[in-house]
């Protein structure tokens, strides 16, 4: 026999009273409704940027001692950890092990559901576990609901291996939160569509995730100025945003940026420097090496 769980509580489970004749609005009238919803999302997520902020910090130190970011969630919430995770590789030329992506009941969770995985107090830590997770991590576990078991086992395995931990939930007082160093929570209110938490929930989480991978990013040297100056040119169109970073950052012409960008195998930074400094491809790495991957830094006296 099943235990009964109580959802009665929960904001994410709540009906919206604006939405209560959602079944007989026109198109356009439900469109302009969902908008109005979806704009109490941002405010929402501006309550937690102190938390935000801390968490981020964990992070930074994380990947300053070699460790990794790793996100776990069950449905929306770890499909949404699973696509920052993947979008950090070609945005900020990371490996595929530094941000990593888990899902309850695994890669077919992404587009199938998986009766009972999260539901398991086993499973998270299993997972962590084949990932040899390991004090210099730093884990972030999303839940919406604030209460599943799959994440809240994650996270009290992280912390016991001493992993940096943080949490993500879209109701306050989440049970999710009494298991992070770092809590982060934020409440939209009523979903559009009673209990769809991939909506505003998601939103939001969406936001958060971000925030989480770009400012670590941005605190360990992946951004000059505004640029992504470690961007993996892999295809035709990423080799020529990659020429334009050139330029922008240096001011130098198109034929020049290409030439940097040739002469540094299509390392941006790399590029970046030389045109900056007037060095060759060797000296600026080392330049790059001897300021721990910080372009500001590599130039800096010139």
């Amino acid at each position: 026999m099943q235990m009964k769980v109580d959802l009665s509580n929960l904001t994410t489970e709540r009906r919206n009273d604006a939405t209560m004749n959602l079944d007989e609005l026109s198109v356009e009238t439900a469109a302009q409704l969902m908008n109005q919803e979806d704009q109490k999302v941002a405010p929402s997520v501006e309550k937690a940027l102190p938390q935000i902020a801390q968490a981020v910090k964990q992070i930074i130190q994380a990947f300053n001692h070699g460790g990794r970011l790793i996100y776990m969630g069950a449905g929306t919430s770890g499909r949404l950890g699973v696509l920052d995770a993947a979008e950090c590789v070609p945005t900020f030329g990371v490996s595929k092990e530094m941000v990593v992506g888990l899902i309850a009941g695994g890669a077919q969770a992404m587009t199938v559901a998986v009766e009972g995985a999260e539901d398991s107090l086993t499973l998270g830590p299993q997972d962590l576990q084949e990932l040899n997770l390991t004090e210099n991590d730093a884990v972030v576990g999303i839940a919406a609901s604030g209460r599943t078991p799959y994440v809240i086992g994650g996270l009290k395995y992280a912390a016991s291996v001493g992993a940096a931990t943080i949490s993500l939930a879209c109701n306050p007082n989440a049970a999710i939160s009494k298991y992070a160093k770092t809590a982060i929570e934020v409440d939209c209110g009523p979903e559009f569509l009673t209990g769809s938490t991939r909506l505003k929930s998601g939103t939001a989480q969406k936001l958060i995730l971000n925030m989480l991978s770009t400012l670590s990013m941005i605190g360990i040297g992946k951004v000059y100025n505004n640029l992504m100056v470690d961007v993996k040119a892999t295809n035709e169109k990423l080799v020529e945003r990659a020429k334009q970073i050139v330029m922008q950052a240096t001011g130098v012409s198109y034929a020049e940026a290409e030439h940097y960008l040739d002469e540094a195998n299509l390392s941006v930074k790399t590029a970046i420097v030389m045109a900056k400094t007037g060095t060759n491809k060797e000296q600026a790495e080392q330049r790059l090496a001897a300021a721990d991957g910080f372009v500001k830094k590599s130039i800096e006296g010139e």
